[in-house]
C-alpha cells in the first residue's frame, strides 16, 4: 500500500489515497440507495475498542444485504490496523482515533458500462480525530440530555432491519430536524416504535434504572449497539449490577429513577428529562456515574474529562452533526 507523508490518508480499496481524494462514482448504489454497510469505531489511548465487535457486526450486515465482499473480517483488521499507522503522524498526542468503515455494493448493473469506474464493492475505511464527533458534548455530563419524542418513529424490522447498520437514515434526520424546533438546548431525539414502545435515539441507544435494575428496549426494533453490549454483558456484570432488556413506554420512562443513552464516540451520556419533565432528580445519578466510572477503569481514560478537555477550545457548530440538527454557536 503506497502513503501520503502529507495529511491524513484514507484505505480505498487495497491503497491508501490523500483524504480529499478519496471518492466513489457517482453511480454507486450507496449513492442511489443508501445501499451500503458501516461501522464508526473509537481508541482508548490510541487503542481501538471493540473492533472484533465492529468489524462482525459489519459482516453480519453484509451478509443480510447480500453485498458479495471477498475481503474477510481478519484482512478488514488488518486493513483498519494499517489505516491507523499511515495516520499516526497527523494527528495530536491527545487525540483519539476514529474510524470509519463503508462497504458499499458499488456500481448499479445499468452504469458498469462507463468506462474507468471500478467494478465490484468499494472499501473506504477513515480515520479522523475523535473530538470532531463529540464537540460540545462535553455540557451534557453536568447537564444532561432533554430527551424529545419526535412524531418520526424508528423503523421497524419488519420493514427495514435496524439491526443492520446501513446509511438509510432519513427517518433520523427527520427526528433530529424535529428535535431542534423544540425549545430549549441539549434537546436529542428519541424515537418509538410502531407500538409505542420506546425504540433509540438517532445513533444511540437509550436506558432507564429502576430500582437499582439497568433496563434497555429489547433488540427487535434497534441497532444493537457495541456500546449497549457493553453495558449489559459486562459493565453491570463486573459492578454486580441486573441488567434486562424488555419493551418500556413513556410511563416507565417519566417514572425512572435514571436514564442514558450509549453510543461508540461519548460512551454514556446521561438524559435527566422527557420532553421537558424531570426523570428522577433531574441530574446524573448513582447508576450512570458507577457504570461510567467503570468504564473509564477499564479504558484506562478518564472518559469525562477528556471530552470536556477536548470542549474548552472547540469552534463554534454551525452545520449539523449525527446528533443534532440545531447550530451551535
Amino acid at each position: 500500500m503506497e502513503n501520503s507523508k502529507e495529511g491524513r490518508v484514507v484505505y480505498m480499496n487495497g491503497s491508501f489515497v490523500p483524504e480529499s481524494e478519496a471518492k466513489i462514482s457517482i453511480y454507486d448504489s450507496a449513492l442511489m440507495f443508501g445501499d451500503m454497510v458501516f461501522e464508526m469505531t473509537r481508541s482508548f489511548n490510541g487503542k481501538q475498542f471493540k473492533l472484533k465487535e465492529h468489524i462482525d457486526r459489519l459482516y453480519a450486515g453484509l451478509k443480510v444485504l447480500r453485498i458479495p465482499l471477498e475481503m474477510t473480517p481478519a484482512e478488514m483488521e488488518e486493513a483498519c490496523m494499517a489505516t491507523i499507522e499511515a495516520n499516526k503522524h497527523a494527528f495530536a498526542p491527545d487525540d483519539e482515533h476514529r474510524l470509519m468503515i463503508d462497504v458499499s455494493r458499488g456500481l448499479l448493473g445499468i452504469y458498469q458500462g462507463v468506462a474507468g469506474l471500478r467494478k465490484g464493492p468499494n472499501v473506504v475505511i477513515a480515520d479522523f480525530p475523535l473530538r470532531w464527533t463529540v464537540a460540545s458534548m462535553g455540557s451534557l455530563f453536568d447537564k444532561g440530555i432533554n430527551a424529545v419524542v419526535t412524531s418520526q418513529r424508528a423503523i421497524p424490522a419488519t420493514l427495514l432491519d435496524p439491526k443492520v447498520k446501513n446509511r438509510s437514515r432519513i427517518h433520523y434526520l427527520m427526528a433530529n430536524i424535529e428535535a431542534s424546533q423544540v425549545e430549549g438546548d441539549n434537546n436529542w431525539a428519541l424515537l418509538l416504535d410502531p407500538d409505542g414502545y420506546v425504540a433509540e435515539g438517532t445513533g444511540d441507544n437509550f436506558f432507564i434504572v429502576k430500582d437499582g435494575v439497568v433496563i434497555t428496549p429489547e433488540g427487535r426494533n434497534v441497532l444493537r449497539g457495541v456500546s449497549r453490549a457493553y453495558i449489559l454483558e459486562e459493565l453491570c456484570s463486573e459492578l454486580g449490577l441486573r441488567a434486562v432488556e424488555k419493551n418500556i413506554d413513556l410511563y416507565d420512562v417519566y417514572n425512572a429513577d435514571e436514564a442514558f443513552m450509549t453510543g461508540t464516540p461519548f460512551c454514556m451520556l446521561p438524559v435527566t428529562s422527557l420532553n421537558g419533565e424531570p426523570i428522577g432528580t433531574g441530574k446524573p445519578s448513582e447508576i450512570f456515574s458507577l457504570l461510567l466510572k467503570k468504564w473509564g477503569a477499564n479504558t484506562g481514560v478518564d472518559i469525562q474529562a477528556q471530552i470536556q478537555a477536548w470542549n474548552s477550545n472547540a469552534p463554534a457548530i454551525t452545520a449539523p452533526t449525527p446528533y443534532q440538527f440545531k447550530s451551535k454557536r
